[in-house]
């Protein structure tokens, strides 16, 4: 019974999650239905050269992006697994389905350059976003770059960058130069709202504080943010010196006055900051150690 429930709970968060895929597809095909492709502004991977393959053949879009992305939905499933690959077969399906059905809809801008890139970049940006977050993918372009990465002396990021400037060069052979700069712009902004939406709003760091007053760093830590924090004992490789070094978590807001509190406590302490994009347990708005 025990393995039925587990089993059970499996399926429904895989529809949980197709069904936001669904919805992340539904809001980029809006984005390029009512903005982008009635301004003669693409999108970068995939679906670049899908909407430059249906203004050059006459094909429908929504026919080109299924097409151009069944060798990546394979890939997807070869280099991630199978879950991935089904929720981007949703994904891509949706994003299809949606752009034909979303043909005729009313362009919400129009005549403003600025506006359009904006709007457009924004509104897939959240589309895309949406399935990520939901383990599926609406565009095989990443899934290239990253079999090439494993293959030739590059990162994942920069052959994106590449895969992409060879897209809005083929952009710029329909839609012309500025079709193919405000495009790239567009692109430019939904990838920083992509990030948003995997990072979220408020975000948060870790700081790692290497320092020779760790009592007194935990003591104006807790004190003046209100949290507390970890530490482990950590030895120098050259002089085999030890330290301790403390690791606390804190919101992007609570950034300057962490960097405050390490300049007044020690002002010689070795930190370290970076970036998280989740956190999962612990009470991470209160005191309880995280």
């Amino acid at each position: 019974m025990k393995v039925i429930t587990k089993k059970s709970h499996k399926t429904l968060r895989l529809l949980f999650q197709a069904f936001f895929v669904m919805i992340g597809a539904v809001i980029t095909a809006y984005g390029l239905e009512s903005v982008l492709i009635p301004n003669n502004v693409s999108d970068g991977g995939v679906t670049g050269l899908s909407i430059v393959g249906s203004k050059v053949f006459g094909l429908p879009l929504g026919v080109l992006i299924t097409m151009l992305n069944i060798p990546f939905i394979f890939l997807g499933y070869k280099q991630v697994g199978r879950r991935f690959a089904a929720l981007s077969i949703v994904g891509i399906v949706s994003l299809s389905a949606s752009t034909s059905l979303m043909h005729h809809v009313p362009v919400i801008v129009q005549d403003d350059t600025l506006l359009i890139t904006v709007v457009g970049g924004i509104i897939i940006g959240v589309g895309i976003g949406i399935a990520l977050r939901n383990g599926g993918a609406l565009d095989g372009i990443d899934m290239l770059a990253v079999l090439l990465s494993r293959k030739l002396p590059f990162g994942t990021s920069d052959l994106i960058l590449f895969l992409n400037i060879f897209v809005f060069l083929v952009v710029s052979t329909v839609f012309g130069l500025t079709g193919a700069i405000m495009s790239a712009i567009a692109y430019f902004i939904a990838s920083k709202v992509i990030s948003i939406m995997e990072i979220g709003f408020s975000g948060s760091k870790t700081y790692k504080i290497v320092t020779d007053k760790p009592e007194m760093m935990i003591e104006e830590i807790h004190g003046r943010l209100g949290r507390s924090a970890t530490y482990q004992v950590v030895q120098g490789s050259f002089t085999n010196q030890e330290f301790i070094e403390i690791t606390c978590n804190i919101y992007h807001l609570e950034d300057s006055k962490m960097k405050e509190i390490i300049r007044d406590v020690d002002q010689h302490a070795f930190v370290t900051v970076y970036e998280v994009v989740e956190i999962k347990r612990g009470n991470f708005g209160g005191s309880q150690v995280r």
